[in-house]
């Protein structure tokens, strides 16, 4: 049983990771100085899956990690 939640810890880390860094950026940050801020949204039906997405791979990591301190 540990073992699984160490494997499905470890897969929803790196998904995470992976679903954060396709995210788009939200703020100018360096851009905005040089006048090549986004004048374009970005499409907003992407980006609500990627939003579903990390939220729940969020959530699993939470849980099995919780899980995890309490079979310690």
């Amino acid at each position: 049983m540990k073992t699984l939640l160490l494997v499905i810890e470890f897969v929803s880390a790196f998904a995470l990771v992976v679903a954060i860094l396709f995210h788009s950026a939200k703020g100018e940050g360096l851009g905005g100085i040089g006048g090549q801020a986004r004048i374009f949204g970005s499409q907003k039906g992407m980006e609500a899956g990627l939003n579903k997405i990390t939220t729940v791979l969020a959530v699993v990591f939470m849980v099995t990690a919780v899980f995890l301190g309490i079979m310690k």
